[in-house]
């Protein structure tokens, strides 16, 4: 098959394949006797036409950029990590306890160690698919769909029968100490003059975009990012070049879930601030779809986080301002994860197609 230049597969599969997304949304939207003009207009109007909108918007993205880098981590390593939904879950657990036992004296070193113990709570859950895949050959795929089924209940234990205070209902957490607190945009000089009201995004939108440029630089500029892509690309060539699977594996499995677990010190940290029941929210799994809308490169995971992080937040807006329900916004994400990914093959030879038809007919001019 003829390949596309670089700049189509970059940017026109993808623009192709949210256009197509957007059509059948648009279509769904009319078959439920609503108007699709409506929809659009409150979703961009609640999600970035205003610095309230923003601050929900970057919010989500924030969270969809820690899981979207971890599955793409992983990805180059030719492993598929689904579980980065329970290795968020357990990264809360690693916020919680690190910030109700220890007293910390001033957000910032709080956030260090609480950043730290999300990191390594996440790379542990994720570093025993991790051991069976590399030791005993068991497929990643189904041992991590299965672990996100065990931290929800280990979740539902350690809220309901460890950490609960007592005498509360809820399966939560007390709060976690107020020098905790990590400063929202409102908060923050300079931003505050934007942000005029309270809004839950908070300083973890700029640690997401750090790991972003870390994970650039770890898989494009390291030798052991080499390794991991090389790994990746094809097993066999790696272990005759004397790479060895078994530490690639575990190594590639644990920065993965060390990314997936960092996204609890958004929503854990930052804005609940404190541990509640199903505190991941679905992040682990949209983040696949994030990693496979952005080529599986920091930047595209960015831009793709943030389109989410609309769609999110637009969504929202949805149900609270029209009749339209806010469950449609999964459908649209359903959409938009099917034409790029399992569709993504049938965009890409309908544009080969398109453009061999130009060259063909460039050359017949000439």
């Amino acid at each position: 098959m003829d390949r596309l230049p670089r700049w189509a597969d970059v940017a026109l599969v993808p623009f192709v394949s949210l256009t197509l997304a957007a059509i059948i949304s648009a279509l769904v939207i009319v078959a439920i006797g609503q108007d699709p003009w409506e929809a659009i207009t409150v979703m961009v109007k609640g999600s970035v036409m205003n610095a309230y909108g923003w601050g929900y918007t970057l919010y989500y993205a924030t969270s969809f950029i820690f899981t979207g880098l971890a599955v793409t981590v992983a990805f180059h390593a030719g492993l598929f990590n689904i579980g980065g939904e329970g290795q968020a879950q357990l990264g809360g657990l690693g916020v919680a306890l690190t910030l109700l036992f220890i007293p910390w004296p001033h957000w910032t070193i709080a956030l260090v160690a609480a950043s730290l113990g999300a990191a390594l709570f996440g790379a542990a859950w994720a570093a025993i698919p991790a051991y069976l895949q590399a030791k005993r050959g068991s497929h990643i795929v189904i041992t991590t769909i299965m672990f996100n089924y065990i931290a929800a209940s280990l979740m539902i234990f350690m809220l309901v029968d460890v950490l609960r205070p007592p005498g509360k209902m809820d399966p939560a957490t007390a709060n976690f100490p107020p020098a905790t607190h990590l400063p929202s945009f409102n908060e923050i000089p300079g931003l505050n003059a934007i942000f005029t009201s309270g809004v839950p995004a908070n300083v973890t939108f700029f640690i997401a975009l750090a790991m972003a440029v870390v994970v650039w630089l770890l898989l494009w500029r390291t030798r052991l990012g080499y390794q991991i892509r090389a790994f990746g690309k094809s097993e066999p060539a790696a272990r005759y070049a004397g790479i060895n699977p078994t530490k690639i594996i575990m190594i590639a499995m644990l920065i993965s879930g060390g990314l997936a677990g960092l996204m609890a010190i958004n929503n854990v940290m930052g804005e609940a601030e404190r541990l509640l029941g199903n505190s991941a929210s679905g992040a682990g799994f949209i983040g696949i779809a994030v990693a496979l809308m952005g080529r599986n490169h920091p930047i595209g995971v960015v831009l793709a986080a943030l389109l989410f992080g609309f769609l999110f937040q637009g969504g929202a807006e949805l149900g609270l301002w029209t009749k339209i329900p806010i469950e449609l916004r999964t459908v649209v994400q359903g959409l938009v994860i099917l034409f790029t990914g399992a569709l993504d093959m049938m965009v890409r030879m309908l544009l080969v197609r398109i453009f061999a038809l130009f060259r063909t007919s460039r050359l017949e001019a000439a």
